[in-house]
Parts: C-alpha cells; sequence; structure tokens
C-alpha cells in the first residue's frame, strides 16, 4: 500500500495543482460528502460545485474550489477534470478570490448583454434608415399624395 496519493487538478487551459504526497482529499459529490486515503478502492464520480480540500505528507493543506468535475482516483493516481477552478492555501483567501472571480464574471455577462443590446439596437435603426430610403415618400396614414 502506498503512503500517498499524486493529486491532479486540472481545466482544459492549466494544470491547477500537481502534488504527489497527498495523504487525504475531501471532496463533495451528489451523495454528498466522501473522503479518500491512500489505499482505498478505485473510485469514479461526478463532482458537484463546492471546495476539495486535502492534507499533504508534511500536514500542509491545501484548497481548490471548483465548479463540478470529474474525479478519479486509480491505484495512487488522483485526478480531477474541471472547467474552473481556485487554489489556494487557506479558506478565507479562497474565499476572497471565489468572491472577485464571481464579481467579475457577472460583470464580464453584463457588458457582453450591453454590447449585444447596442449591435441590436444599430442593426434596427439601419434597418429602418434602408427601408425608409427605399419608399422615398414619408408614411402617409390618409392614403393622400
Amino acid at each position: 500500500m502506498s503512503r500517498s496519493l499524486h493529486l491532479l487538478i486540472a481545466t482544459p487551459q492549466r494544470i491547477l495543482v500537481d502534488c504527489a504526497d497527498v495523504v487525504a482529499l475531501r471532496g463533495e459529490d451528489a451523495s454528498g460528502c466522501f473522503g479518500l486515503l491512500p489505499g482505498h478502492v478505485d473510485y469514479l464520480t461526478v463532482l458537484q460545485p463546492s471546495v476539495l480540500r486535502w492534507r499533504r505528507a508534511g500536514g500542509e493543506l491545501g484548497f481548490c474550489a471548483v465548479r463540478g468535475g470529474v474525479l478519479s482516483l486509480a491505484g495512487r493516481e488522483l485526478r480531477v477534470a474541471c472547467r474552473e477552478g481556485i487554489v489556494g492555501s487557506r479558506l478565507d483567501e479562497l474565499e476572497e478570490r471565489v468572491r472577485e472571480a464571481r464579481e467579475a464574471q457577472h460583470d464580464s455577462a453584463r457588458r457582453a448583454r450591453v454590447e449585444h443590446l447596442r449591435l441590436h439596437t444599430r442593426a434596427v435603426r439601419q434597418l429602418v434608415r434602408y427601408l425608409r430610403a427605399e419608399g422615398e415618400t414619408p408614411f402617409n396614414p390618409e392614403g393622400e399624395p
């Protein structure tokens, strides 16, 4: 039985965590919280949006907030694939970073909605100008010349 696990947490863009001396990990899936220790049977689960917590052989703690993902344990290889993750060494620091990332994401979405509305309005105005130029005479509801 191995004394440690090799933890790899990755997004499609980059590797967030790569450490070979993890002695315990806690996560959360649809059934609730779970823990993994060296020697655990192979395991595969879908993670809920949560914070993964692990302890290294030296006693240091690590944390990674994920928006979901897939966790697999095969032998001593513990791998997590997620779309987004934020790593921190302390929970209060991680909480602040997650809050900042959420605010930035909301701000980005708001800017995208405003830009979409601006482009839509511009297209409608151009369409109205085109239709007016085509008829050359202003609209007259009474039918008078």
